[in-house]
Protein backbone atom coordinates (compact mmCIF):
# COMPACT_ATOMS: atom_id res chain seq x y z
CA UNK A 1 0.00 0.00 0.00
CA UNK A 2 0.97 3.79 -0.85
CA UNK A 3 2.88 5.96 2.00
CA UNK A 4 -0.32 8.71 2.70
CA UNK A 5 1.34 9.94 6.04
CA UNK A 6 3.55 10.22 8.81
CA UNK A 7 1.91 9.34 12.50
CA UNK A 8 -1.64 8.15 12.62
CA UNK A 9 -3.11 8.61 16.17
CA UNK A 10 -5.60 5.76 17.67
CA UNK A 11 -7.54 6.52 20.41
CA UNK A 12 -8.65 3.35 22.55
CA UNK A 13 -7.18 0.24 22.57
CA UNK A 14 -10.34 -1.17 21.86
CA UNK A 15 -10.73 -4.12 19.45
CA UNK A 16 -11.80 -1.89 17.09
CA UNK A 17 -8.64 0.49 17.49
CA UNK A 18 -6.17 -2.23 17.46
CA UNK A 19 -7.64 -3.42 14.09
CA UNK A 20 -7.59 0.03 13.01
CA UNK A 21 -3.73 0.62 13.95
CA UNK A 22 -2.99 -2.60 12.24
CA UNK A 23 -3.79 -1.34 9.07
CA UNK A 24 -3.22 2.21 9.47
CA UNK A 25 0.65 0.68 9.58
CA UNK A 26 0.74 -0.42 6.22
CA UNK A 27 -0.24 3.48 5.08
CA UNK A 28 1.82 5.21 7.76
CA UNK A 29 4.93 5.66 9.13
CA UNK A 30 4.42 5.44 12.72
CA UNK A 31 0.89 4.75 14.63
CA UNK A 32 0.16 5.47 18.11
CA UNK A 33 -2.34 3.87 20.21
CA UNK A 34 -3.45 5.74 23.24
CA UNK A 35 -5.59 3.70 25.74
CA UNK A 36 -6.96 5.64 28.98
CA UNK A 37 -6.54 2.64 30.92
CA UNK A 38 -3.87 0.29 32.77
CA UNK A 39 -3.74 -2.84 29.72
CA UNK A 40 -3.45 -6.09 31.84
CA UNK A 41 -1.28 -9.09 31.15
CA UNK A 42 -2.22 -12.92 30.54
CA UNK A 43 -5.33 -14.12 28.93
CA UNK A 44 -7.06 -13.92 32.02
CA UNK A 45 -7.30 -10.94 33.28
CA UNK A 46 -10.45 -8.52 32.54
CA UNK A 47 -9.50 -4.99 30.99
CA UNK A 48 -11.18 -2.15 32.92
CA UNK A 49 -12.66 -0.37 30.74
CA UNK A 50 -14.26 -3.40 28.66
CA UNK A 51 -17.25 -3.73 31.99
CA UNK A 52 -18.82 -6.46 29.47
CA UNK A 53 -15.96 -8.74 29.03
CA UNK A 54 -17.06 -10.76 31.86
CA UNK A 55 -19.79 -12.16 29.56
CA UNK A 56 -20.20 -14.19 27.35
CA UNK A 57 -18.39 -13.42 23.73
CA UNK A 58 -18.55 -14.85 20.16
CA UNK A 59 -16.40 -13.76 17.12
CA UNK A 60 -18.35 -14.95 13.83
CA UNK A 61 -16.76 -16.66 11.27
CA UNK A 62 -16.78 -13.78 8.94
CA UNK A 63 -14.39 -11.96 11.17
CA UNK A 64 -12.54 -14.86 12.26
CA UNK A 65 -11.11 -14.81 8.63
CA UNK A 66 -10.29 -11.20 8.77
CA UNK A 67 -8.33 -12.02 12.08
CA UNK A 68 -6.79 -14.14 10.23
CA UNK A 69 -5.49 -12.00 7.02
CA UNK A 70 -4.76 -9.22 9.30
CA UNK A 71 -2.55 -11.54 11.70
CA UNK A 72 -1.68 -14.52 10.35
CA UNK A 73 -1.48 -17.55 12.24
CA UNK A 74 -3.61 -15.68 15.14
CA UNK A 75 -6.50 -18.47 14.92
CA UNK A 76 -4.24 -21.14 15.68
CA UNK A 77 -2.80 -19.37 18.68
CA UNK A 78 -6.31 -18.95 19.82
CA UNK A 79 -6.61 -22.91 19.99
CA UNK A 80 -3.06 -23.35 21.11
CA UNK A 81 -4.15 -20.95 24.59
CA UNK A 82 -7.05 -23.50 24.82
CA UNK A 83 -9.99 -22.21 22.69
CA UNK A 84 -12.66 -24.53 21.66
CA UNK A 85 -13.06 -24.62 18.21
CA UNK A 86 -16.46 -25.53 16.50
CA UNK A 87 -16.53 -27.41 13.55
CA UNK A 88 -20.10 -29.42 13.27
CA UNK A 89 -23.60 -28.72 14.07
CA UNK A 90 -23.91 -31.52 17.09
CA UNK A 91 -21.48 -28.98 18.84
CA UNK A 92 -23.82 -25.84 18.78
CA UNK A 93 -27.38 -25.79 19.96
CA UNK A 94 -28.99 -23.11 18.91
CA UNK A 95 -32.55 -22.09 19.47
CA UNK A 96 -33.86 -19.03 18.39
CA UNK A 97 -37.60 -17.52 17.98
CA UNK A 98 -38.51 -20.78 19.42
CA UNK A 99 -37.16 -22.86 16.73
CA UNK A 100 -34.21 -25.33 17.31
CA UNK A 101 -31.55 -25.24 14.30
CA UNK A 102 -30.63 -29.53 12.86
CA UNK A 103 -27.81 -30.75 15.07
CA UNK A 104 -27.63 -33.49 12.93
CA UNK A 105 -25.46 -34.14 10.31
CA UNK A 106 -22.57 -32.45 8.75
CA UNK A 107 -21.91 -28.87 7.36
CA UNK A 108 -21.16 -28.79 3.70
CA UNK A 109 -18.77 -26.19 3.89
CA UNK A 110 -19.65 -23.81 6.46
CA UNK A 111 -15.85 -22.14 8.23
CA UNK A 112 -15.35 -23.56 11.68
CA UNK A 113 -16.03 -21.11 14.51
CA UNK A 114 -12.74 -20.48 17.37
CA UNK A 115 -14.23 -19.67 20.87
CA UNK A 116 -11.72 -17.32 22.73
CA UNK A 117 -12.68 -15.56 25.90
CA UNK A 118 -12.83 -11.35 25.30
CA UNK A 119 -9.49 -11.75 27.63
CA UNK A 120 -7.70 -13.99 25.26
CA UNK A 121 -8.76 -12.36 22.24
CA UNK A 122 -7.62 -9.20 23.35
CA UNK A 123 -4.43 -10.46 24.82
CA UNK A 124 -3.28 -12.67 21.81
CA UNK A 125 -3.98 -9.20 19.74
CA UNK A 126 -1.86 -6.77 21.87
CA UNK A 127 1.04 -9.62 21.34
CA UNK A 128 0.82 -9.22 17.70
CA UNK A 129 0.37 -5.69 17.70
CA UNK A 130 3.63 -5.51 19.91
CA UNK A 131 5.40 -7.52 17.36
CA UNK A 132 4.78 -4.76 14.74
CA UNK A 133 7.33 -2.17 14.66
CA UNK A 134 6.01 0.63 13.47
CA UNK A 135 2.91 0.85 16.33
CA UNK A 136 3.41 2.22 19.54
CA UNK A 137 0.88 1.69 22.09
CA UNK A 138 1.07 4.18 25.29
CA UNK A 139 -1.67 3.14 28.27
CA UNK A 140 -2.79 4.95 31.20
CA UNK A 141 -2.60 7.88 28.72
CA UNK A 142 -5.92 10.12 28.69
CA UNK A 143 -7.19 11.51 26.31
CA UNK A 144 -8.45 15.46 27.13
CA UNK A 145 -8.91 16.94 23.30
CA UNK A 146 -8.32 17.49 19.92
CA UNK A 147 -5.69 19.82 18.28
CA UNK A 148 -7.25 21.52 15.09
CA UNK A 149 -6.08 24.47 12.36
CA UNK A 150 -7.21 27.96 13.35
CA UNK A 151 -10.09 27.05 11.39
CA UNK A 152 -11.45 24.17 13.08
CA UNK A 153 -11.12 22.43 9.37
CA UNK A 154 -9.26 20.01 10.45
CA UNK A 155 -7.60 18.05 13.20
CA UNK A 156 -3.63 17.43 13.81
CA UNK A 157 -3.40 16.20 16.92
CA UNK A 158 -4.87 14.73 20.10
CA UNK A 159 -4.28 16.76 23.59
CA UNK A 160 -3.45 14.04 26.15
CA UNK A 161 -2.99 13.82 30.36
CA UNK A 162 -0.56 10.93 31.79
CA UNK A 163 -2.72 9.21 34.51
CA UNK A 164 0.74 8.60 36.53
CA UNK A 165 2.80 11.53 36.47
CA UNK A 166 -0.23 14.13 35.55
CA UNK A 167 1.76 15.80 32.67
CA UNK A 168 -0.17 17.01 29.68
CA UNK A 169 1.00 17.31 26.33
CA UNK A 170 0.01 17.56 22.70
CA UNK A 171 0.77 14.37 20.33
CA UNK A 172 1.01 15.74 16.53
CA UNK A 173 -1.16 13.53 14.32
CA UNK A 174 -1.64 13.74 10.39
CA UNK A 175 -4.71 11.30 11.37
CA UNK A 176 -6.62 10.87 14.55
CA UNK A 177 -9.07 8.22 14.88
CA UNK A 178 -11.71 7.58 17.54
CA UNK A 179 -12.23 4.21 18.93
CA UNK A 180 -13.11 5.30 22.35
CA UNK A 181 -16.14 3.28 22.77
CA UNK A 182 -20.30 3.89 22.79
CA UNK A 183 -19.69 7.30 24.61
CA UNK A 184 -19.13 8.90 21.63
CA UNK A 185 -16.61 11.61 21.89
CA UNK A 186 -16.39 12.79 18.53
CA UNK A 187 -19.80 13.90 18.72
CA UNK A 188 -18.94 16.58 21.91
CA UNK A 189 -15.76 17.38 19.98
CA UNK A 190 -17.90 18.44 17.16
CA UNK A 191 -20.25 20.91 18.78
CA UNK A 192 -17.20 22.54 20.31
CA UNK A 193 -15.97 22.53 17.07
CA UNK A 194 -18.80 24.03 15.53
CA UNK A 195 -20.07 21.38 14.12
CA UNK A 196 -23.42 19.75 13.55
CA UNK A 197 -23.48 16.07 15.42
CA UNK A 198 -24.37 13.00 13.35
CA UNK A 199 -28.10 11.46 13.45
CA UNK A 200 -28.79 8.79 15.92
CA UNK A 201 -30.92 5.95 15.22
CA UNK A 202 -31.78 4.31 18.44
CA UNK A 203 -33.92 0.92 19.38
CA UNK A 204 -33.93 1.36 23.28
CA UNK A 205 -33.72 -2.57 24.76
CA UNK A 206 -33.38 -2.33 27.90
CA UNK A 207 -31.57 -5.56 28.48
CA UNK A 208 -29.33 -6.87 31.48
CA UNK A 209 -27.36 -9.59 31.60
CA UNK A 210 -26.05 -11.15 34.12
CA UNK A 211 -22.83 -13.92 33.82
CA UNK A 212 -21.20 -16.49 35.77
CA UNK A 213 -17.89 -18.30 34.90
CA UNK A 214 -18.51 -22.18 35.81
CA UNK A 215 -16.70 -25.84 35.48
CA UNK A 216 -19.27 -27.94 34.97
CA UNK A 217 -18.50 -31.78 35.32
CA UNK A 218 -16.51 -33.43 32.37
CA UNK A 219 -18.71 -35.20 29.79
CA UNK A 220 -21.81 -33.18 31.42
CA UNK A 221 -22.18 -31.14 27.92
CA UNK A 222 -21.39 -34.43 25.94
CA UNK A 223 -20.31 -32.66 22.22
CA UNK A 224 -21.97 -29.52 22.83
CA UNK A 225 -19.76 -26.70 23.21
CA UNK A 226 -22.17 -23.74 22.90
CA UNK A 227 -25.55 -23.13 23.80
CA UNK A 228 -27.44 -20.46 22.74
CA UNK A 229 -31.18 -19.50 23.37
CA UNK A 230 -32.48 -16.27 21.76
CA UNK A 231 -36.24 -14.57 23.25
CA UNK A 232 -39.06 -16.62 21.72
CA UNK A 233 -42.50 -15.57 21.35
CA UNK A 234 -44.15 -14.71 24.91
CA UNK A 235 -40.27 -15.29 26.48
CA UNK A 236 -38.40 -11.90 26.46
CA UNK A 237 -35.57 -13.91 27.63
CA UNK A 238 -32.14 -16.58 26.62
CA UNK A 239 -29.42 -17.58 27.66
CA UNK A 240 -25.76 -18.39 26.63
CA UNK A 241 -23.79 -21.19 27.44
CA UNK A 242 -20.53 -21.42 25.94
CA UNK A 243 -17.33 -23.65 26.38
CA UNK A 244 -13.86 -21.10 26.70
CA UNK A 245 -10.28 -21.97 27.99
CA UNK A 246 -8.92 -25.38 30.42
CA UNK A 247 -12.85 -26.47 30.75
CA UNK A 248 -14.07 -23.38 31.63
CA UNK A 249 -17.58 -22.23 30.83
CA UNK A 250 -19.91 -18.88 31.18
CA UNK A 251 -23.20 -18.64 31.24
CA UNK A 252 -24.75 -15.10 30.38
CA UNK A 253 -28.30 -15.08 31.37
CA UNK A 254 -30.46 -12.46 29.48
CA UNK A 255 -33.44 -10.32 29.85
CA UNK A 256 -35.28 -7.50 27.92
CA UNK A 257 -37.44 -4.60 30.43
CA UNK A 258 -39.21 -6.16 32.78
CA UNK A 259 -37.95 -9.20 32.62
CA UNK A 260 -34.43 -8.93 33.93
CA UNK A 261 -32.14 -11.74 35.48
CA UNK A 262 -31.98 -11.78 39.10
CA UNK A 263 -28.32 -11.49 40.59
CA UNK A 264 -28.49 -13.85 43.69
CA UNK A 265 -26.85 -17.41 43.05
CA UNK A 266 -30.16 -19.21 43.54
CA UNK A 267 -32.51 -16.66 41.55
CA UNK A 268 -29.88 -16.95 39.09
CA UNK A 269 -30.03 -20.44 38.26
CA UNK A 270 -33.71 -20.37 38.77
CA UNK A 271 -34.22 -18.11 35.81
CA UNK A 272 -32.23 -20.67 33.51
CA UNK A 273 -34.10 -23.70 34.66
CA UNK A 274 -37.48 -22.93 32.06
CA UNK A 275 -34.37 -21.55 29.43
CA UNK A 276 -32.17 -24.73 28.83
CA UNK A 277 -32.86 -28.20 28.22
CA UNK A 278 -32.52 -30.58 31.11
CA UNK A 279 -29.85 -31.80 30.51
CA UNK A 280 -27.73 -28.33 30.47
CA UNK A 281 -29.65 -27.25 33.29
CA UNK A 282 -28.66 -30.56 35.17
CA UNK A 283 -25.14 -29.46 33.85
CA UNK A 284 -25.23 -25.72 35.00
CA UNK A 285 -26.90 -26.53 38.60
CA UNK A 286 -23.93 -29.15 39.68
CA UNK A 287 -21.10 -26.73 38.34
CA UNK A 288 -18.29 -25.54 39.83
CA UNK A 289 -18.68 -21.36 40.65
CA UNK A 290 -15.24 -20.13 39.56
CA UNK A 291 -16.92 -16.29 39.60
CA UNK A 292 -19.11 -14.24 41.20
CA UNK A 293 -22.12 -13.33 38.98
CA UNK A 294 -21.77 -10.33 37.08
CA UNK A 295 -24.27 -7.96 35.78
CA UNK A 296 -24.67 -5.58 32.76
CA UNK A 297 -27.07 -3.10 31.74
CA UNK A 298 -27.78 -2.43 27.93
CA UNK A 299 -30.00 0.64 27.15
CA UNK A 300 -29.83 0.93 23.56
CA UNK A 301 -28.49 0.24 20.41
CA UNK A 302 -27.04 3.24 18.96
CA UNK A 303 -26.07 3.57 15.03
CA UNK A 304 -24.40 7.21 14.56
CA UNK A 305 -24.95 8.74 10.58
CA UNK A 306 -21.88 10.50 10.42
CA UNK A 307 -21.94 9.43 6.36
CA UNK A 308 -25.05 11.47 6.31
CA UNK A 309 -22.98 14.42 7.16
CA UNK A 310 -21.96 17.69 5.05
CA UNK A 311 -19.44 18.72 6.95
CA UNK A 312 -16.49 16.87 9.11
CA UNK A 313 -13.41 17.72 10.17
CA UNK A 314 -10.28 16.61 7.65
CA UNK A 315 -8.02 13.83 8.97
CA UNK A 316 -9.97 12.56 12.07
CA UNK A 317 -12.80 9.16 11.79
CA UNK A 318 -14.67 7.32 13.91
CA UNK A 319 -14.39 3.40 14.32
CA UNK A 320 -16.48 0.70 16.74
CA UNK A 321 -18.90 1.40 19.19
CA UNK A 322 -18.47 5.06 18.65
CA UNK A 323 -20.17 4.59 15.29
CA UNK A 324 -22.52 2.18 15.84
CA UNK A 325 -23.55 -0.26 19.11
CA UNK A 326 -25.45 -3.05 18.81
CA UNK A 327 -27.55 -5.37 21.05
CA UNK A 328 -24.79 -7.52 22.37
CA UNK A 329 -26.62 -11.28 22.67
CA UNK A 330 -26.43 -11.03 18.91
CA UNK A 331 -22.48 -10.93 18.70
CA UNK A 332 -21.82 -8.70 16.41
CA UNK A 333 -19.45 -6.36 17.69
CA UNK A 334 -15.95 -7.64 16.75
CA UNK A 335 -17.09 -8.79 13.50
CA UNK A 336 -18.45 -5.05 12.90
CA UNK A 337 -15.30 -4.18 13.78
CA UNK A 338 -13.34 -6.31 11.67
CA UNK A 339 -15.46 -4.90 8.80
CA UNK A 340 -14.83 -1.68 10.05
CA UNK A 341 -10.75 -2.15 9.76
CA UNK A 342 -11.18 -3.65 6.30
CA UNK A 343 -13.07 -0.61 4.90
CA UNK A 344 -10.48 1.61 6.62
CA UNK A 345 -7.86 -0.23 4.43
CA UNK A 346 -9.41 0.46 0.95
CA UNK A 347 -9.93 3.96 2.27
CA UNK A 348 -6.15 4.45 2.32
CA UNK A 349 -5.31 5.40 -0.89
CA UNK A 350 -5.60 9.07 -2.27
CA UNK A 351 -6.14 12.23 -0.56
CA UNK A 352 -5.47 11.86 3.10
CA UNK A 353 -8.01 14.78 3.46
CA UNK A 354 -10.68 12.49 2.40
CA UNK A 355 -9.78 9.28 3.72
CA UNK A 356 -13.00 9.93 6.19
CA UNK A 357 -15.29 10.50 3.74
CA UNK A 358 -14.34 7.37 1.87
CA UNK A 359 -14.10 5.66 5.16
CA UNK A 360 -17.90 6.39 6.50
CA UNK A 361 -19.26 5.41 2.89
CA UNK A 362 -17.64 2.41 2.92
CA UNK A 363 -18.03 1.54 6.30
CA UNK A 364 -22.09 1.91 6.35
CA UNK A 365 -22.98 -0.52 4.03
CA UNK A 366 -21.56 -3.80 6.62
CA UNK A 367 -22.74 -1.35 9.24
CA UNK A 368 -26.39 -1.12 8.33
CA UNK A 369 -26.51 -4.50 7.00
CA UNK A 370 -25.81 -5.52 10.80
CA UNK A 371 -28.19 -3.04 12.04
CA UNK A 372 -30.82 -4.47 10.21
CA UNK A 373 -30.43 -7.62 11.26
CA UNK A 374 -30.26 -6.88 15.19
CA UNK A 375 -33.15 -4.25 15.08
CA UNK A 376 -35.19 -6.39 12.88
CA UNK A 377 -34.99 -9.44 15.38
CA UNK A 378 -35.33 -6.82 18.29
CA UNK A 379 -38.60 -5.84 16.28
CA UNK A 380 -40.23 -9.12 16.44
CA UNK A 381 -40.50 -8.86 20.34
CA UNK A 382 -43.90 -6.63 21.38
CA UNK A 383 -41.90 -5.46 24.53
CA UNK A 384 -39.48 -3.13 22.25
CA UNK A 385 -41.24 0.22 20.92
CA UNK A 386 -40.10 0.98 17.74
CA UNK A 387 -41.15 1.62 13.66
CA UNK A 388 -42.59 -1.48 12.11
CA UNK A 389 -43.04 -1.08 8.79
CA UNK A 390 -44.43 -3.75 6.51
CA UNK A 391 -40.87 -4.56 4.78
CA UNK A 392 -40.07 -5.46 8.91
CA UNK A 393 -43.10 -7.23 9.40
CA UNK A 394 -42.93 -9.32 6.05
CA UNK A 395 -39.23 -10.18 6.96
CA UNK A 396 -39.85 -11.31 10.48
CA UNK A 397 -42.51 -13.29 9.15
CA UNK A 398 -40.20 -14.89 6.51
CA UNK A 399 -37.66 -15.62 9.50
CA UNK A 400 -39.73 -17.68 10.88
CA UNK A 401 -40.77 -19.68 8.69
CA UNK A 402 -37.00 -20.14 7.34
CA UNK A 403 -36.13 -20.86 11.06
CA UNK A 404 -38.77 -23.50 11.45
CA UNK A 405 -37.52 -24.82 8.35
CA UNK A 406 -33.77 -25.20 9.65
CA UNK A 407 -35.27 -27.39 12.87
CA UNK A 408 -34.94 -30.21 10.35
CA UNK A 409 -32.92 -29.17 6.98
CA UNK A 410 -29.49 -29.08 7.30
CA UNK A 411 -29.02 -27.02 3.90
CA UNK A 412 -31.55 -24.20 5.51
CA UNK A 413 -29.86 -24.28 8.74
CA UNK A 414 -26.27 -23.79 7.27
CA UNK A 415 -27.08 -21.11 4.98
CA UNK A 416 -29.04 -19.48 7.59
CA UNK A 417 -25.87 -19.80 10.15
CA UNK A 418 -23.88 -18.36 6.77
CA UNK A 419 -25.90 -15.39 7.31
CA UNK A 420 -25.60 -14.64 10.89
CA UNK A 421 -22.15 -15.20 10.46
CA UNK A 422 -21.97 -12.52 8.35
CA UNK A 423 -20.49 -14.74 5.40
CA UNK A 424 -22.90 -14.50 3.42
CA UNK A 425 -25.87 -11.40 2.53
CA UNK A 426 -29.05 -11.55 3.98
CA UNK A 427 -30.79 -11.97 0.46
CA UNK A 428 -28.81 -15.54 0.25
CA UNK A 429 -31.91 -16.58 2.32
CA UNK A 430 -34.32 -15.22 -0.40
CA UNK A 431 -32.78 -17.27 -3.83
CA UNK A 432 -35.55 -19.20 -5.26
CA UNK A 433 -33.45 -22.51 -4.05
CA UNK A 434 -33.89 -21.84 -0.48
CA UNK A 435 -36.69 -20.25 -0.54
CA UNK A 436 -38.44 -23.16 -2.10
CA UNK A 437 -36.62 -25.28 0.56
CA UNK A 438 -38.72 -23.24 3.00
CA UNK A 439 -42.11 -23.27 1.86
CA UNK A 440 -42.00 -27.15 1.29
CA UNK A 441 -40.46 -28.56 4.67
CA UNK A 442 -43.17 -26.46 6.24
CA UNK A 443 -45.76 -27.72 4.09
CA UNK A 444 -44.91 -31.03 4.85
CA UNK A 445 -44.71 -30.20 8.61
CA UNK A 446 -48.26 -28.55 8.89
CA UNK A 447 -49.95 -31.15 6.16
CA UNK A 448 -47.96 -34.27 6.44
CA UNK A 449 -50.71 -36.15 5.24
CA UNK A 450 -51.16 -34.56 1.94
CA UNK A 451 -47.25 -34.60 1.72
CA UNK A 452 -46.55 -38.51 1.96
Amino acid sequence: MKRIGEHAVVLGASISGLLAARVLSEAFDRVTVVERDQLPEGQRTQRRGVPQGRHAHGLLSKGAKIFEELFPGILDDFVAGGAPVIDGPAELRMSLGGHLLCMDGEYADLSRTYQPSRPHLESRLRARIGDLAKIKLIDECQVTGLETTSDKSAVTGVCVRYVGSGSEDVIPADLVVDATGRSGRTTKWLVEMGYEPPLEERIDVDIMYTSRYLRPVPGSMGREKVVIIGHAPGSPKGAEFLEEEDGRWVLTLIGYRDHHPPTDPAGWVEFARPLVPEHVFAAIRDAEPLSEISAHRFPASVRRRYEKLTRFPRRLLVVGDAISSFNPIYAQGMTVASLQAMALRDSLSGDLDQVGQRFFRKAAKPIGVAWKMATGSDLALPQIEGPRPLPVRLINSYMDEVLAAAETDMVVTEKFLKVQYLLEPPTALCTPGIMWRVFTRNRRRRFPAHTS
